[in-house]
Parts: C-alpha cells; structure tokens; sequence
C-alpha cells in the first residue's frame, strides 16, 4: 500500500508544494522525498519504478534494516545498510566486489569505454594511479582561480537579469561545466565547447536505460546488448568533441596551456612508461566530466533550493561568508574557515547524494554474518537509504547543518556517509568537488538570495544522478555582503593544508 498523498512528510507542512518559508525553524523542514511503501512491491513493479525514477522502489523498511538479500529475476540482489556491511563490502573485501554491477557497466559503456568509474581489476590500477595525481588536492590551488573567475561570470550576468528569475538546475549545470571543461580543456576550448559538451550529456543520460534485463535475467555478460540510434548519436557527438580537442593538444597546438588534458597526454604507465593511447585519454576525460559536472551542479541546485526553505540556515550561511570573506572573493586558503558553508553542502549531499545507487558485482563467493553472497550476485551500498536510516541519523528527513560542524558529537561513522563512495575506489575527484562547490557558493550566495518561485512542486528523481525533476525555478533577489567583523586576510597560496579541504583527509 502506497501513501494516499504523493511526497507529503509526517508533522510537517507538504515539501513537495512548499513555497516561502516565512519564519519557518528547522525543527519543521522536511525536504521533500517519495512516499515509501508500506511493504516491499512485487519484483516486476520495482522494476517499473526503478527505470522511471530509482528512488520510488524502496519499501518503509528499508530505511530500518541493516542487510538485505533478496532477488531480482534470477540475480542475487544484497543491500549493505549499515556501516558494518558496506565496510564489508567497500572496504575489507573490496577485492570481491570492487567490479561495477552489470547494469551501471551497460548504462555507461558505450560513452566511457573503459574508463576509470566503471573499469576494474589491472586497467583500473593503472588509470587510478594516473588520474589520481592530476586531480590530487595538493593541486587544487591551481584550480580554484578557473572556479571562482567562473562563478563571478555567473554573478555578474544574474546581476543584469531581467526578470531576475532563473532555472538553478540548468544555471548551476552551466556553471559546472563550465569549470570542468576550463579545467579538462584549458580556458579557450573550455569556453568554445562547453555547451555542446554539457548538451550531449544530457541527451545521454535521458536516452540511456538504466536497467540491463540481460544481467537481471542471468544471462550471461558476454551477449550483446543493443542500444537505440538516439544513444548512439549522443555518443558520437560527444567523442566528436572530445576527439578534436585531444588531436589539438596531440598537435601541440595547445601545448602552452595548463590542463587535465595535456596532464593525461603527457602521463606515462608507472610500470610500463607507455602513455595512453587517444581513446583512454579521451574515456577519462568523458569520466572527469561526468563526474565533475552533473554531480556538482545537482549539488548546488539542491543546496539553493534547502537554504531557500531554511531561513536560520541561510542568515548562518551569510553571516560566516559575511565574516569570513567580507566582500572580497574567496580563495582556496579560505576553505578551512568556511566550517559552516562546508556543513551546509555536506548536509545537501547527505539528503540528495549525486549518486544515490552505488552498485556492485560479486567476483568470488563471499560470506558475510552468515549469510552467503554467491559469485555474480548484485551488491548494493545505497547512500539514500542508509544517508536517511532511523538507526544512524537523528531525525534522519530533517535538514540539519550541524550534524557536519566540527566538534559534534553526533557527527557520522566514516562508513554511514558515502556520497563519493568509500574505500579504494572512493571518487578519485573528490576533493575538486567539493572546492568547487565551496567557492561556487561563497561566490554567489555573498550577492544573492534565491526564493522558489510560488506554486513549485519540486519531486526528487534519479536517471543515474539524482535531481530537481523538470529544473528549479527561483526567483533571484540581490543582498549586500556586510563586514560583520574584520575580514581574515585572504592568506598566501602556499599556506595550503595538504588535507581535503573539507577535512576527510
């Protein structure tokens, strides 16, 4: 039995069709999300769901249980629900179930080849300790100026606006994508390609099906699968793309700029001193965009659209960016003191992570409290159900900054928050991430609030990243930065701590 009323929240007012906060505390905020069945549905309506929108297939109950097993047509499906099973899973046995499930290879494949998010065993060994390095954040200082020119790019059109209302979902995309291909292209082709590049994309990931019925039907990996002309031409678009920058670079016509590009073209194999050949450099591009890109911007709409609902959260966000930065645009040295801001897009990826499915495939048999977990069974860690657990999170719905302040005692186990997955194959651009959503913030929120346009409804769904279903529409209103008490000085760039800036090490 499904809930009468459609994303409506127990004791509080309907997030779905919620419109200004007037006044409204924290104690009463409850961010909208789908209604939960009373028991678990029928494999062939999970299914339904799942390929519409994954977040509508879960039962109530799965918000409660720490390990699930169960099946899906003939494959073995288990749910890690609780640190203790996705350190298991991610960590301790990493090894026998560090492939990517069948289902996220097909849905991915065809744009990324062999790249690092969905390759395994020796070619991901080798791509990590290449890729890793070139994203590392001992060299996030020489991306945060191509982040924050960026953003002011941003400001400074939403400050011409008329009428000031815009999309935030598409704007923030545009800002992303923006910095990613800036920092993957360098700045000139980064401006020329942006756009096409951000437009293939999305054609992808609305075209793709993101159900294998081969794997789900045991069948094995080896048969062909199809996929549609739409799929094909917004992969031949993108490689399009991406293939004539990486000739520019290969050409050295390119040769003087600084990018993720040219790093990877000058990259040698730490075993064989090989470079890559044109197609992985070009699969881990398509990976770096991806994930630098959709992930961020899905981020930094939500958090515009929670802050907007949350009024002692956004006075606290300008207070410390008041404070902090008085006026002036951040830099990366600022980071460390932005604790709040931090806490402000930790709390957004807990309750709307970028990617709310983490799958796995089973290489070897492989037993866990007991319970046997057979070679090619499916593996799950999911971040929206174990980031909103009853067992793990007070008032697991609510939207609550302060659980991600320094010094709370009740801070999250490192295995219960998992937005850029754990373990070796954690997000090789985590950190990136996470800076570009800091700086981008600082930047804009210092000069603007944003208000959800009336009568909105906002509907959370995920086609491989979660978001805004239909955009976000709000309506921009300038403020002024305040000096509310001496600015810190903005520190030398090489006063950089060799930690994540947001502190996971």
């Amino acid at each position: 039995m499904v809930p009468k009323s459609p994303y409506r929240a127990e004791k509080a007012p309907d997030p779905a069709t919620v419109v200004a906060p007037a006044g409204r505390s924290l104690s009463d905020f409850i961010p909208p999300h789908p209604p939960r069945f009373a028991n678990p549905p029928a494999t062939w309506r999970r299914i339904l769901l799942g390929r519409r929108n994954f977040l509508e297939m879960w039962e109530d109950e799965a918000f409660d249980y720490e390990f699930s097993a169960g099946r899906l047509f003939m494959r073995k499906v288990f749910v890690c629900n609780s640190p203790d099973a996705v350190q298991f899973a991610f960590s301790l046995k990493n090894a026998s179930f560090e492939r990517k499930s069948a289902q996220m290879r097909y849905a991915l494949q065809p744009l990324i080849g062999d790249g690092l998010f969905i390759s395994d065993g020796d070619t991901w060994r080798k791509r990590r300790r290449i890729v890793a390095p070139i994203v590392h954040v001992s060299r996030l200082s020489e991306f945060a100026p191509v982040m924050v020119e960026t953003a002011v790019e941003a400001r400074d059109r939403w400050a011409r606006l008329q009428p000031p209302s815009v999309d935030v979902l598409a704007e923030m995309a545009h800002l992303t994508a923006e910095i990613i291909c800036r920092t993957i292209f360098g700045r000139q082709l980064g401006r020329e390609h942006a756009h096409e590049i951000v437009d293939g994309f999305s054609d992808y990931q609305r075209v793709i099906n993101q159900f294998d019925l081969v794997s789900l039907l045991g069948l094995p990996d080896w048969l062909p699968r199809w996929y549609g002309p739409a799929v094909r031409r917004s992969v031949t678009r993108i490689h399009a793309v991406l293939d004539g920058i990486i000739e520019s670079y290969r050409s050295r016509e390119r040769a003087d700029e600084v990018s993720v590009i040219g790093r990877l073209l000058d990259a040698r194999d730490v075993d064989t001193g090989e470079p890559l050949n044109p197609e992985a450099v070009r699969n881990e591009a398509a990976v770096l965009f991806m994930a630098g890109h959709e992930t961020t911007a899905n981020t930094l709409a939500w958090t515009w659209y929670l802050v907007s609902q949350a009024p002692e959260v956004e006075a606290r966000l300008h207070a410390e960016l008041d404070s902090v930065l008085g006026g002036r645009l951040p830099t990366v040295t600022d980071l460390p003191h932005l604790s709040y801001t931090r806490a402000v897009l930790e709390e957004t990826l807990r309750l709307y992570p970028p990617v709310p499915i983490l799958p796995r495939e089973a290489l070897q048999d492989e037993t866990y409290q007991g319970t046997r977990i057979p070679k090619g069974s499916l593996v799950l860690v999911v971040p929206w159900l174990l980031h909103r657990h009853r067992k793990l999170w007070d008032k697991p719905d609510h939207f609550i900054p302060d659980r991600f302040m320094p010094g709370n005692p009740g801070a999250p186990s490192k295995f219960a928050y998992v937005p850029f997955s754990i373990g070796p194959r954690i997000c090789a651009g985590m950190s990136f991430g996470q800076q570009e959503a800091i700086l981008c913030l600082a930047t804009l929120a210092q000069s603007f609030r944003l208000r959800l346009e009336a009568g909105r409804e906002i509907k959370p769904v995920c086609r491989l990243t979660l978001r805004p279903e239909g955009g976000l529409q709000m309506r921009i209103e300038p403020r002024e930065a305040r000096e509310l008490h001496e600015p810190r000085a903005a520190a030398a760039q090489d006063g950089l701590r060799t930690g994540c800036p947001l502190g996971h090490g």
